[in-house]
């Protein structure tokens, strides 16, 4: 049975404390009035546990408990590490012939 806590994807941009990475995390949404696309960021603290992401790596937090003050979030896996790029076909023909 699934859970129903929030998950979120956002880019590391600090991890110098100790079992705890800040995670930015961009909302493009449009105005409500003038129908412009805005972009927003905000930045949520989330417990790593192995205290081995690396800065600029693509993860999904998930909503947990309270753990300090201001860490209400944790990291729950790495989507995409800084020195691996996501490989995307360049052409639909490269895509067909995988």
């Amino acid at each position: 049975m699934p859970n129903n806590r929030k998950r979120l994807e956002g880019r590391v941009i600090r991890n110098s404390m100790d079992k705890t990475v800040v995670v930015e995390v961009q909302r493009v949404h449009p105005h409500r009035l003038y129908k412009k696309i805005v972009r927003t960021t905000k930045k949520f603290m989330a417990h790593d546990e192995s205290n081995a992401i690396p800065v600029g790596a693509w993860v999904r937090i998930v909503e947990s408990r309270p753990i300090s003050k201001n860490k209400r979030w944790a990291v729950e896996t790495v989507l995409e590490a800084p020195g691996q790029a996501a490989t995307l076909p360049a052409t639909l023909d490269e895509a067909e012939e995988q």
